[in-house]
């Protein structure tokens, strides 16, 4: 839904970051079974009408996603902050954008999926980071 390219099979990626998350992603999902839960009804209604859309949660803690994570690159452009506590969300894809500029970074389509060409320029032997 965030790309705007949409399907009835398409899955709904929810980031959630937070503190004092559990260590592994088994126990994240866990804790986080109670609001599945609530949405069974949603997704069944929708499945009713033909979408098999699935909740799909990331979880990760404000320090995992300043480490650094793959993750940040697709929602550069398509993401969709729904509640961002202090702006956080939004100054972490800031820089991140602002680094990806400076980069000269282009997100490339290609068959049905999106790439990265982080740096076009790279020469064997660059280092650079994200």
């Amino acid at each position: 839904m965030g790309r705007g390219t949409q399907r009835p099979d398409s899955d709904l990626d929810v980031l959630i970051v937070a503190d004092g998350l559990p260590k592994g992603r088994i126990a994240r999902v866990e804790d986080f079974a109670p609001v599945e839960a609530s949405l069974a009804s949603l997704l069944l209604e929708g499945r009713r009408a033909g979408f098999t859309t699935e909740c799909s949660p990331i979880f990760k803690t404000a320090e995992e996603l300043l480490a650094g994570s793959p993750l940040l690159l697709d929602m550069v452009d398509d993401a969709r902050i729904l509640y961002d506590r202090d702006g956080f969300m939004a100054r972490a894809l800031d820089r991140l954008r602002e680094r990806l500029a400076r980069l000269g970074a282009r997100r490339i389509w290609r068959g049905n999926a999106w790439f990265w060409d982080l740096k076009p320029d790279y020469q064997p032997g660059d280092v650079f980071e994200l």
